[in-house]
């Protein structure tokens, strides 16, 4: 092999002393006016030229650099890859877009809200600054990790299905930019998983039972903090279930501005404004859950009487915050020591109730009661077809007095 320097010469039919032809003449170096960094330029196969920048000012290591990204881009031209490159990111931002671009249209598919969820939640966090080529299969399994600690639980199959189509879509993208290879193997995510199942609710009786518990449990405590995240707690668990609203994504972001009356004749009704899985949408909430937020008002320290003097000022900061107005990272855990405690962690069939428990308690309530399931697919911010799927089996014995 020639010696790195023996290819570097300067050019004899140069017109400018500021002009190298290195690399055999395969490579021109120059300066653009103003700048001082060397710019290489050469030819490619489809009779293109390209150039760049060396991004160095001194002639010998701009030679070397020069050098290397000639190499680099044959390279991946015999590979069919395209001299640029992205990020995943970057990628996932295209997807995005195009997602967007076809719900405006009205052409897109309902599960499309689904993948554009799970690029934002989970796949730009963590696989954002990577290229596709980067990613390994040691890296989508610590991703697979990272993912369920972030969802607090193992994904469903479903969940995992999803989560892959989305991922799929953004490799696609990158194949049909020839920013990899079609016939490179890029890893990709596990969709093996539990099958789906009805998730683990409470009965009417247990409810009355956590309710009538939490008064003295959240008074009761070793430390400061300890009482006070339990208070915390328990008007987090009442808004829940008086809601029936998403843990975590759809409450913990929640300020006082996004809660409104909402008046039917002389009725009036407490209207709250959520942004989560499905977009955003208003519910309404139980009248019940105002002698919480009230409760929550006080434990806050906050200058209003009650609810009402709050919402007419436009109050704007988190509802579910301690005293101090910092708000923890998660309820989970204080929520599984208070089922412990009043011996309600376990349903009959012996699987862990979570705080997600009390959203499936509240449409369980919902159907009951005579909610239809066009109305409380609206409410919960989910599809019919997904009430159809969870409750279908319940909605016969719920209405045995009608149908007996």
């Amino acid at each position: 092999m020639q010696n790195l320097n023996q290819l570097f010469f300067k050019s004899s039919t140069s017109q400018s002393a500021d002009v190298f032809a290195i690399h055999g003449g395969l490579v021109s170096l120059f300066k653009r006016s103003g700048s001082n960094q060397w710019q290489c330029r050469f030819k490619l196969p489809n009779g293109q030229w390209h150039s760049t920048s060396t991004y160095q000012a001194d002639l010998e290591l701009s030679k070397q650099s020069a050098v290397a990204i000639y190499e680099r881009s044959m390279t991946k031209i015999a590979q069919e890859l395209s001299l640029k490159s992205k990020t995943f990111k970057q990628l996932a931002v295209e997807e995005l877009e195009s997602l967007t671009t076809v719900a405006k249209e009205g052409k897109g598919k309902s599960v499309y809200r689904d993948y554009s969820f799970v690029i934002n939640k989970y796949f730009i966090p963590f696989f954002g600054a990577y290229q596709l080529t980067q990613i390994t299969t040691q890296l989508v399994q610590e991703f697979e990790s990272w993912r369920d600690s972030q969802m607090g639980r193992h994904p469903m199959a479903s969940t995992k299905r999803t989560h892959s189509a989305a991922y799929n879509r953004i490799v696609e993208r990158a194949r049909n930019q020839a920013l990899i290879p079609k016939d490179l193997s890029i890893p990709l995510l596990d969709i093996q998983g539990a099958p789906g199942e009805a998730r683990p609710a409470f009965s009417e009786s247990e409810i009355a039972t956590l309710l009538a518990f939490m008064p003295n449990w959240e008074q009761t405590g070793h430390r400061g903090r300890t009482r006070s995240i339990r208070r915390l707690c328990r008007s987090y668990v009442e808004f829940l279930l008086f809601t029936g609203v998403r843990t975590g994504t759809e409450t913990m972001p929640l300020r006082w501005k996004h809660l409104q009356w909402h008046y039917i004749g002389s009725q009036r009704y407490l209207k709250i404004w959520v942004s989560g899985k499905t977009g955003p949408r208003y519910l309404i909430a139980k009248h019940a859950v105002i002698e919480t937020l009230n409760r929550l008002i006080a434990f806050q320290g906050l200058p209003f009487e009650d609810l009402a003097q709050l919402l007419e000022s436009g109050y704007n900061r988190k509802i579910f915050v301690m005293e101090d107005g910092t708000q923890p990272y998660s309820l989970n855990g204080t929520f599984e020591r208070l089922l412990k405690e009043c011996n309600l962690l376990k349903d009959v069939a012996g699987r862990n109730r979570s705080l997600y428990s009390l959203r499936h308690t509240y449409a369980t309530f919902a159907l009951a009661e005579g909610v239809d399931i066009h109305t409380l697919a609206r409410q919960m911010g989910t599809s019919t077809l997904m009430i159809e799927r969870h409750y279908s089996k319940l909605t016969p014995m719920m209405a045995a007095a009608k149908l007996a």
